[in-house]
């Protein structure tokens, strides 16, 4: 068999494999579409028929809702890297007072409850909650032991949380989170929040790339999954539950709320608490900042607004191998675990989302095929330039057939997802960042296939040794406090959040700040809007 012979094998083979990923891509990008035209008729019917009707949700409306008590839950496992200064920045930004956290960790990890000890006393209390047994085992069953603690807290202390929130160990936390849940709660059951990424610098690919892919779901694609089941997996991070949904879902489990047999239970907690008919909600809120920006032209200071998304934030892996396990993990829950336990139960919303749940299974592993398709054409052409004397085949796609048209409709579909795709990241985290996102979206389907292919390989494992599958946590890092300074709780943060000062002298404030660069309390007690006494104070808490 002459080499001709074996290039006419493989463009054979190409061209089935074309077609074939063609078909997946065309189903895969049909669908998004579809909800592309969900969120953009809801943004028109908003614009056209709700905003007009009434006004918007503001920070004062939040701050004058009396505080509920909240008990925060932290699963902990091998963590004293980042702990200690996650709940620290917490405690310092966080604008509400009622709260406890209550962190899990196991008997056999010394470490992160030593950090937890050195944790200064001052501030809200923590509370270490040990899980009975060596760990690690897996975060519900964590969850779990930490529920169990929060209800011995309560009838040691007499008290009854009336908002359970989730966070993990390197979440950082806007300073109205808890007020946006405590406004919204007992009438949702469950309110989760956007879960952003930090900023990544514009060589961090792996770690951008969860910037882009997060972007895209918390901006629009949350948005219409709401709209349309009523329903909303929970993130784990960044959303809150009403005292009624755990109640509820305690006491058809044994007092287990979570469900240890699944990598994500925070994921199919949503779908059980929509079967125990609990309401559920995405909420979307920003707050308007007026804060001093210098024109770097004149030197001189203006007023500029910014705008801030209430919800969490974190850095998520930096390295291929990390986010390919982490990755791996949300794969084998959602699709392989989710499949086994959740099925296909419920009306046509619920199996169309875990469809859209599920297809990642397939797409992640075409579009590595569309990649060996194209290093296989090009490298075909490359040899026809090199040697034109040499054979010259048919093209792999003709113009005009079946193939050629389907091949033209994943051109334009995937044009039109990369530009969704840098719409959301321009809308949440500036031109830059969504410049990056398109060759960031090339790479971040390599490390999908990579997880996809090792979730497989697991589930394959437990399937065949039925061996449970345990938390195959993410080392995880906290940034510093010059990386975060859109949630670090400003002296203005402080001065509300003790009721020194109301919203509207603190811009008036800040307009004027803008305007003359002198130093906030100043400003605030020329207006005589504050005491000395009082900012000194307020300087000793920031």
């Amino acid at each position: 068999m002459g080499s001709s012979d074996v290039i006419a094998m493989v463009l054979v083979a190409a061209k089935v494999l074309t077609a074939m990923a063609g078909g997946i891509f065309v189903v895969s990008g049909l669908d998004d579409c579809f909800i592309d035209l969900c969120y953009a008729g809801r943004a028109l019917y908003r614009r056209l028929f709700i905003t007009p009707r009434f006004s918007p949700l503001t920070e004062d409306q939040l701050r004058a809702c009396v505080e509920q008590p909240v008990a925060v839950m932290i699963p902990a496992w091998d963590e004293s890297a980042v702990i200690r200064s996650m709940l620290a920045n917490t405690r310092r930004a966080l604008s509400y007072s009622r709260y406890v956290i209550f962190v899990g960790i196991y008997q056999n990890d010394p470490a992160t409850a030593r950090e937890v000890e050195l944790l200064s006393p001052e501030g809200p209390r923590v509370v270490r909650v040990t899980v009975p047994h060596d760990g690690p085992t897996n975060k519900a069953d964590c969850l779990n032991w930490i529920y169990q603690g929060i209800q011995r807290y309560e009838r040691d202390h007499g008290v009854e949380f009336q908002v359970y929130v989730m966070q993990d160990c390197e979440d950082v936390i806007h300073p109205l989170c808890y007020r946006l849940f405590n406004y919204l709660m007992p009438r949702h059951d469950m309110v989760q929040l956007p879960v952003l990424s930090l900023e990544r610098k514009w060589y961090e690919f792996t770690g951008g790339h969860y910037l882009d892919e997060f972007a895209q779901l918390h901006y629009k694609d949350l948005v219409v999954r709401e709209m349309i089941n009523r329903s909303l997996p929970a993130a784990g991070v960044g959303v809150a539950f009403s005292r009624r949904a755990l109640a509820a879902a305690a006491m058809g489990s044994h007092n287990e709320v979570f469900s240890v047999d699944s990598l994500t239970e925070d994921y199919e907690f949503g779908f059980r608490l929509k079967r125990l008919g609990m309401r559920q909600i995405f909420v979307r809120f920003a707050v308007q900042r007026d804060v001093p920006v210098r024109d770097p032209g004149s030197g001189k200071t203006r007023s500029g607004r910014f705008r801030e998304f209430v919800g969490v934030r974190e850095f998520f892996p930096s390295t291929l191998r990390t986010a390919v396990r982490q990755k791996s993990r949300w794969v084998i829950g959602i699709a392989f675990q989710g499949w086994a336990h959740l099925g296909w139960a419920g009306d046509w919303r619920t199996k169309y989302m875990l469809y859209r749940d599920r297809k990642a299974l397939v797409t992640n592993l075409a579009t590595i095929l569309g990649y060996v398709i194209v290093v296989i054409v090009t490298t075909i052409w490359t040899v026809q330039w090199l040697a034109p004397e040499s054979y010259r085949f048919p093209p792999l796609v003709e113009r005009g057939s079946t193939l050629w048209f389907l091949m033209l409709a994943t051109l334009v579909l995937l044009v039109h997802r990369l530009l969704l795709r840098v719409y959301c990241v321009y809308r949440l985290h500036g031109p830059w960042q969504a410049a990056l996102s398109a060759p960031r979206m090339l790479w971040g389907n390599v490390v999908n296939f990579g997880a996809t292919v090792r979730a497989i390989r697991i589930y394959l494992r437990f399937l065949r040794t039925a061996k449970p599958i345990t938390w195959d946590k993410t080392g995880h890092s906290f940034p510093a406090m010059e990386e975060i300074p859109t949630f670090r709780r400003r002296l203005g943060d402080v001065l509300l959040h003790r009721g020194f000062i109301t919203l509207a002298q603190l811009n008036a404030a800040l307009e004027l700040q803008g305007r003359r660069s002198s130093p906030l309390g100043e400003l605030l007690i020329e207006m005589g809007a504050l005491n000395k006494e009082c900012l000194e104070f307020a300087l000793q808490v920031e």
